[in-house]
């Protein structure tokens, strides 16, 4: 310790201190006045703290902390890390979490087709659970429920005709436990996520060529029973051209409505220092610094075709096609390169411009964004897509095709574009949806992609990044931790969960993890006997939190303090600590 610095008088004693509370050394009395002392000193518990979790002195106090002491105490008394409870109702692996708005159930998604509602009570315990596979289902890989948590969106793989697979959402009534409707839902992966209380989006996959493709995004009304030709139960929300075999996958949904009062602020002087290592670009930005970009040049037979003549770039691509099939032009590609180049000929003219001014200014925006993983390069997703949604795209009414389109609006352009240089496995948002935290794992720096179908290798950590959603900026360094080991063709999905100031994550290590996010620490590993593929905190008590694994198990966890409450009981070691202290007094 440096010098100067009061030193700890002794490590055990220390770890005893931090069960007590000030009102607790005050009744000791006298015997305890050098420890009132030290629970008043800010300088040794903010050295301490530093010390003890390595964090950098550049990073102030957390905002809501009175003291570094307090601090002290929130990290080790309120990280939600004791084991409390195994639920084992699950035959198979088990996939996905999520709580309702309320706190009071969760449900669970698993391989062994059955969504689980649970009752978060003292003991958790089983309320009901449905079946899915007398409707053809796999096994059930997600849920999420309404606003007012009275439905359920439950993801599914659904088995079609002749064993090909693809996806389906299934809506349940929280009141009776009854299936509402069925939306089918392409690639399954999509998982599919609620827009308002009673519309859901979906996707659907066309397939143009080998590796183009257009994703169609739907919007459902949660009660598809309804029987009138002046009502729409569906109607088309985006309509998005795919390159290079990537696909529109993970959609959600985030509320632009709260970002000027969130409940925490990442804005402290090293996250607005530290540079980026992954880039941002907005697709709808007129700024210098992107204009001055200089644009990879068209492979040399395309341009001679677009130069020739000053022919205009909307017939380039009928006299592309012409060429080929004249003989004249037989450009230095492969059959892939080709289809690529075609396909981005044709969506640079048939895509309705972005919408300009994508960052909200009012506060009380209504505007939504729909945010996705997709890609440019290959099929593994390695971008983030985010598409605006103004308010009067929210509901089903109107044209089903949704509104009229010119020949040169064929497909809508994203607004704005996330590129992460690796694979990303898992998203989730801030509760105030300010934030946007991505799980990925990273490409080799400098790697080449020559063939889509053969995206690079990826790297066994796992990186955490976070997303300032007002901004579009990262505003933070990667977290690291959790590694994964899983090769591209096999990698799967793993969900993080974030609270007011934690967030938690899977991994293929068997823990799952916690780091705190003011201070960009790992605080806590959570075991299982397999890969922990789901994570949920309860959205009214951050000190609640479920781990869901391959082991078939779902892990209750609550922190120390949550325990000692449960318990009604004063723990064992402030008993010891009056023995202690009169020895040392004697």
């Amino acid at each position: 310790m440096d010098a100067g610095c009061p030193r700890l008088p002794d490590p055990v004693l220390f770890e005893i201190f931090l069960y007590l509370d000030h009102a607790d050394v005050l009744s000791v009395g006298l015997v305890c006045q050098q420890w009132h002392a030290v629970a008043r000193d800010e300088f040794l518990w903010k050295e301490l703290f530093y010390r003890y979790y390595r964090v950098s002195r550049d990073v102030p106090r957390h905002p809501g902390a009175v003291s570094w002491y307090d601090e002290f105490q929130r990290l080790y008394d309120t990280i939600p890390c004791v084991e409390v409870q195994a639920l084992k109702e699950h035959s198979d692996q088990v996939l996905h979490l999520s709580f309702s708005h309320s706190g009071c159930l969760f449900a669970s998604c698993s391989k062994d087709c059955t969504v689980k509602i649970w009752s978060n009570e003292l003991d958790i315990s089983l309320q009901h659970s449905s079946n899915m596979r007398p409707y053809n289902w796999s096994y059930t890989q997600f849920s999420q429920f309404n606003s007012d948590d009275s439905l359920l969106l439950v993801s599914g793989v659904f088995v079609g005709p002749h064993n090909s697979s693809s996806g389906e959402i299934a809506v349940i009534s929280m009141e009776n436990f009854t299936l509402l409707s069925r939306v089918r839902n392409k690639p399954y992966d999509v998982f599919g996520c609620w827009l308002n209380e009673t519309n859901l989006i979906s996707g659907n996959l066309h397939r143009i060529g080998r590796i183009t493709s257009c994703s169609v995004l739907w919007l459902n009304n949660a009660f598809q029973g309804i029987e009138s030709e002046n009502v729409n139960v569906v109607k088309r929300l985006f309509k998005i051209q795919n390159l290079n075999a990537s696909t529109i996958r993970t959609v959600m949904v985030a509320d632009c409505s709260r970002y000027d009062s969130p409940d925490l602020l990442l804005d402290y002087e090293e996250q607005l220092a530290a540079s980026s290592t992954c880039p941002v670009f907005d697709l709808g930005s007129d700024s210098e610094e992107e204009g001055a970009k200089p644009k990879p040049p068209p492979e040399p037979a395309v341009q001679e075709l677009l130069d020739a003549g000053g022919v205009p770039a909307e017939h380039g691509l009928q006299q592309l096609f012409d060429g080929i099939m004249e003989g004249r032009v037989r450009p230095a590609m492969t059959e892939t390169e080709l289809e690529t180049k075609v396909a981005e000929l044709f969506v640079r003219n048939r895509t309705k411009p972005p919408e300009p001014n994508l960052l909200p200014t009012d506060s009380n925006s209504k505007t939504k964004y729909l945010i996705f993983t997709t890609g440019c390069l290959t099929y593994s997703p390695h971008q983030i897509g985010i598409k605006r949604i103004l308010p009067h795209q929210m509901t089903t009414a109107g044209p089903v095709l949704g509104e009229e389109r010119r020949s040169d609006e064929f497909f809508d352009s994203l607004d704005h574009v996330i590129d992460i240089h690796g694979h990303i496995i898992g998203m989730g948002l801030s509760p105030d949806h300010r934030y946007l935290y991505v799980n990925s794992r990273a490409w080799p720096r400098d790697c080449v992609i020559s063939d889509p179908m053969q995206p690079p290798p990826i790297a066994e950590e796992i990186d955490l990044h976070v997303f300032d959603l007002k901004t579009m900026k990262e505003v933070k360094r990667a977290l690291r931790a959790h590694r994964a080991y899983t090769p591209n063709e096999e990698c799967f999905f793993i969900f993080l969960d974030v609270s007011r100031d934690f967030v938690a994550s899977g991994a293929e290590d068997r823990h799952g993890y916690i780091w705190d996010r003011h201070y960009n620490i790992c605080l806590a590993k959570l075991q299982h006997d397999n890969v922990v593929n789901s994570v949920a905190f309860s959205p009214v008590e951050q000190e609640l939190l479920l781990t869901a694994s391959d082991d078939t198990t779902i892990k209750v966890w609550r922190s120390p303090r949550a325990v000692r409450i449960r318990q009604a009981r004063r723990p064992r070691p402030r008993k010891l600590l009056f023995s202690w202290l009169l020895n040392q007094k004697s």
